[in-house]
C-alpha cells in the first residue's frame, strides 16, 4: 500500500539522566522500547536526536558561581569590567552574571536596545519612535531611559531585567552603572576591560572593540573554556550555551560530542541492521509572534551529528511544478509527471522549481524540529526519533 504519512517526530522518554550514566545505550534502548510500545520499526535515514542538556549532565559538566568570578578575576583585571550585550534571561545569564559580578568591583552594563540579540525587548519600537529616539545612534543613560520609557516589564515572565540584573549585580558586592547603546565601541567610554556577551555576533564584536582600542577584551566563550579548580568546561565555548542549574551554579554547554552520536549510531545499526542518523541538538529558531523572542541562545544548533545529515535540502517545489510545468494537467496524470520529475531532479541548485523551498543547512532545520517536539519543560522526552523527514512524493 502507498504510505500516506510523511515526516512524523515523536518525543521518546527517557530516565533522569545522571552524571556518568550510558547515554548511548539510554538512547538506543528508549528509542527501541518506544517502538516496541507504540508498534513501528526503524527505519534506514530515521533520525534520532538528543538535547544538549542530557549529554552536559552525563558529562557531569557543570560550574560555580566561584569559578566564574574567579575566570573572570584572571581574563578581565577585577576592577571595572564592561559587560555588554547580555541576553535578558533568568535562566541563560542570570546565574552567569552573579559570578561576573563577584570577580570584579564596578560592572557599565551595557544593554542593547529596543531588544536583546534574541528579540526579548526593553522598549518597544513604537516607544522609541514617539520619542525620536535612534537606536543606531543614540546613548542612553539609565536615567533618561528611565524618564522615556519608564519600566518595562518582559510580556511572560513580568521581570523588570534593568532593575533585575541591577540588584544581582549589586547583591554581589559590586558596583553597577547602566547604559544602552547598540555600537560596541561606546563602552570604552567608561573603561578598557569589557566583557562582550552577545551569542552570534561575538567575533564581529570582539574585531571592533580591539580595534578601538580596548586594553581586555573576552567574551562568554573565552570564560571557563579550561577547568578552574576541577570545574566543568567548554574549550569551544566556555560559558556560552549555559543553563542555570541551582542558585550558584551553571550547566556548561556539552564538551566534545561527536563520538557519542558515531557510537549511538553504531548500537542501532548493531542492534537494528538499520542506519541511523544521530545529532546532539540545542536550541532552534522559532519567532514568537507575541513576545517577539527567537531562540537561539546556544552557540549552535547542531552540537554534534553524523555525516549523513551534512548539506541542505534538495527538493522540488510541487505547487511550482503544478502551477507552472504541468499546469495542463490534472489527477493521475499530474501525479505521475511529477514523480518522473523528482526522480530525475538531480542538483537543483538555483533552479527555479527549488525556488520557496528553505534554504538552511539540514542540521538547522532538524534541530528546530527537535526543540519544538521536545520543549523545555516537564515532557520527559529529551530524545526525539523522526522518521520520514528524507522522504519525497515518490517514497
Amino acid at each position: 500500500m502507498e504510505r500516506k504519512v510523511g515526516t512524523v517526530s515523536r518525543g521518546i522518554r527517557g530516565p533522569i539522566i545522571r552524571e556518568g550514566d550510558d547515554l548511548a545505550k539510554i538512547v538506543v534502548d528508549s528509542v527501541l522500547d518506544a517502538a516496541r510500545s507504540e508498534g513501528y520499526e526503524l527505519r534506514n535515514r530515521d533520525v534520532v536526536a538528543v538535547t544538549e542538556s542530557v549529554v552536559a549532565r552525563a558529562q557531569g559538566n557543570y560550574a560555580s558561581i566561584d569559578a566564574i568570578a574567579k575566570d573572570v578575576r584572571a581574563k578581565l583585571g577585577g576592577g571595572t569590567i564592561g559587560v555588554i550585550f547580555p541576553i535578558l534571561s533568568r535562566n541563560r545569564f542570570a546565574i552567569c552574571l552573579r559570578g561576573i559580578a563577584r570577580g570584579c568591583k564596578k560592572i557599565v552594563l551595557m544593554l542593547s536596545y529596543p531588544s536583546d540579540e534574541v528579540g526579548n525587548e526593553l522598549v518597544s519600537l513604537d516607544k522609541l519612535d514617539e520619542a525620536k529616539i535612534n537606536p543606531y545612534s543614540d546613548v542612553l543613560t539609565l536615567e533618561r531611559y528611565r524618564q522615556l520609557f519608564g519600566e518595562n516589564l518582559h510580556p511572560f515572565t513580568l521581570v523588570d531585567y534593568v532593575q533585575y540584573y541591577s540588584d544581582l549585580i549589586q547583591e554581589e558586592g559590586c558596583d553597577v552603572e547602566v547604559v544602552f547603546a547598540n555600537d560596541c565601541r561606546v563602552i570604552l567610554n567608561y573603561t578598557k576591560n569589557v566583557l562582550t556577551c552577545d551569542i552570534h555576533s561575538r567575533a564581529r564584536t570582539k574585531r571592533l572593540l580591539w580595534g578601538a582600542g580596548a586594553e581586555r577584551v573576552c567574551g562568554l566563550d573565552d570564560i571557563l573554556n579550561a577547568p578552574v579548580d576541577g570545574s566543568g568546561c567548554n574549550e569551544k565555548y566556555g560559558l556560552l550555551g549555559s543553563n542555570k542549574s541551582t542558585e550558584s551554579s551553571v550547566k556548561l554547554f556539552p564538551r566534545e560530542c561527536s563520538g557519542l552520536v558515531r557510537q549511538i549510531q553504531s548500537m542501532f545499526k548493531e542492534r537494528t541492521g538499520k542506519l541511523v542518523e544521530v545529532m546532539v541538538y540545542g536550541d532552534g529558531a522559532f519567532k514568537d509572534p507575541v513576545g517577539k523572542i527567537w531562540e537561539l541562545a546556544d552557540p549552535s544548533v547542531s552540537v554534534a551529528h553524523t555525516p549523513g545529515l551534512e548539506g541542505t535540502p534538495n527538493e522540488l517545489k510541487l505547487k511550482y511544478l503544478a502551477d507552472n510545468d504541468f499546469a495542463d494537467l490534472s489527477g493521475d496524470a499530474l501525479k505521475e509527471a511529477i514523480e518522473q520529475r523528482i526522480r530525475e531532479k538531480g542538483d537543483l541548485a538555483g533552479n527555479m522549481a527549488s525556488q520557496g523551498t528553505t534554504p538552511r543547512r539540514l542540521t538547522d532545520l532538524i534541530g528546530s524540529l527537535c526543540d519544538l517536539t521536545s520543549g523545555s519543560g516537564d515532557k520527559g522526552t529529551p530524545i526525539i526519533h523522526i522518521q520520514g523527514y528524507f522522504d519525497n512524493y515518490t517514497n
